[in-house]
């Protein structure tokens, strides 16, 4: 665990702490969100400490809440009691392990179960004059004090709470199948044929930036001109609160000058990229959720189980081809689009986790060293190195070699071998 995130409540009776923000959906089950509240027994002046876990939608101002007129809906909210603790003896997540060595003895742990039908974190795009935070799906965790878990005449005062934002993810799938296809024959008044037109995405799935390649292929019986072509990629959102209701937003509209007779037919590819860089101006857009001020991106289409019934913002996407004729009347067939973010790549691992061998990395010491000894002074080091695997040192000294390995040295430092002589002893890394 790299990073820790902590809060404290405004009396510093309680601290929350979790070992990240980002929780993953993977459409049938949701990571669980498990961290520690560290409690100091002497300011609690006997209430108990809590903690919530809750999804809430807001659609308004936190202006308005100031006047009484609260904006916020709770989607779905879960309440444990930390302490005093209630069940001593739970099984402890290596997370949670972790961060009780850091906490010390006054760390009580807590965790929290996600159901599958919650919707994953969207705002929507304020305009370029709105202020406050943004509308959308958010996440919170909060510790606080209080008497009882959740009662209607006790007053929490903001010092005796410590709350931090989360997000719930979805990445796209490891897997991608074909793309989906679609056709469309229409016949014009005063024509006896028809225009026939097929599109095709080349596969189901894109990701965020990627080009979105779109197959066309028409056939033109008319004695109509078929003037140009047009791609327009449209955002659904569906906002699912007290009643149902869906905005389209376009986010990308390109026209390609490709002209088809009459009697003649047509095959080409296009490439196009929808980018939130360029619907910064719309207001309503649904991007993904972000912590603080970070970049984010247009929102990614939603997964979920058919038979689930979800709230919140439902985010879909869909590519139109239309073709413009002359005389009046366009040819538009419609694809679905999935939209979403890649899985990321897996965390470094240690070199030493990987191979348990000494013997295998003789030969691998002699390599490129050149350039970390010059960052230092190459008279200084020259290109000696000394790697510590399993306890054994292994020197060599030589020009570089080429090993089929992707290595890299994440940091070196400066130590003194057994013979007085200075060497770089790097830590190694291999993705």
């Amino acid at each position: 665990m790299s990073k820790v995130f902590k809060k404290t409540s405004g009396n510093g009776h309680i601290a929350l702490y979790l070992g990240k923000r980002d929780f993953v959906d993977n459409v049938d089950s949701v990571e669980v969100v498990d961290g520690v509240v560290k409690v100091d027994p002497s300011g609690l002046d006997g209430r108990k400490v809590f903690v919530y876990l809750a999804c809430a939608f807001r659609y308004g101002s936190e202006d308005l809440d100031v006047i009484g007129l609260s904006c916020r809906k709770d989607i779905w909210i879960n309440r444990v009691q930390v302490y005093p603790p209630t069940d001593g003896n739970a099984t402890k997540s290596p997370m949670q392990e972790s961060l009780l060595k850091k906490v010390g003895e006054q760390g009580c742990p807590f965790s929290f179960q996600m159901p599958p039908n919650l919707p994953c974190s969207v705002s929507l795009q304020p305009g370029p004059n709105d202020s406050g935070k943004a509308c959308g799906v958010d996440f919170e965790v909060k510790a606080y004090l209080a008497n009882e878990a959740n009662s209607a005449t006790e007053t929490i005062e903001k010092k005796d709470t410590c709350r931090l934002m989360i997000r719930k993810i979805q990445f796209a799938p490891t897997k991608n199948s074909a793309g989906p296809k679609a056709e469309i024959t229409k016949q014009f008044m005063m024509s006896d044929k028809p225009v026939h037109m097929e599109a095709a995405l080349d596969k189901e799935v894109y990701c965020h930036g990627d080009p979105i390649t779109v197959s066309v292929k028409i056939n033109n019986e008319t004695t109509k001109i078929v003037k140009k072509i047009q791609i327009i990629v449209e955002q659904l959102t569906n906002v699912v609160l007290y009643s149902s209701d869906t905005y389209t937003k376009t986010v990308l509209t390109e026209e390609f000058g490709e002209t088809i007779n009459a009697n003649s037919t047509f095959e080409k590819t296009f490439q196009v990229t929808p980018l939130l860089a360029n619907n910064k101006e719309k207001r309503g857009l649904s991007v993904d959720g972000r912590l603080k001020d970070e970049d984010t991106h247009l929102a990614s289409t939603t997964l979920s189980q058919d038979n689930k019934e979800m709230q919140g913002i439902i985010v879909s996407y869909k590519v139109k081809v239309n073709l413009m004729v002359s005389g009046g009347g366009d040819v538009t067939v419609e694809l679905p689009l999935t939209l979403m973010s890649p899985k990321p790549a897996g965390k470094l691992r240690s070199f030493s986790n990987i191979f348990s061998s000494q013997c295998v990395f003789h030969d691998l010491f002699n390599w490129l060293f050149v350039l970390s000894a010059a960052a230092h002074g190459r008279s200084q080091f020259g290109l000696k190195a000394s790697v510590v695997q399993n306890g054994h040192h292994h020197r060599n000294h030589g020009r570089l070699r080429r090993h089929v390995a992707l290595i890299t040295v994440s940091r070196t430092r400066e130590l003194n071998d057994s013979d007085g002589q200075r060497s770089l002893r790097p830590h190694l890394c291999i993705s």
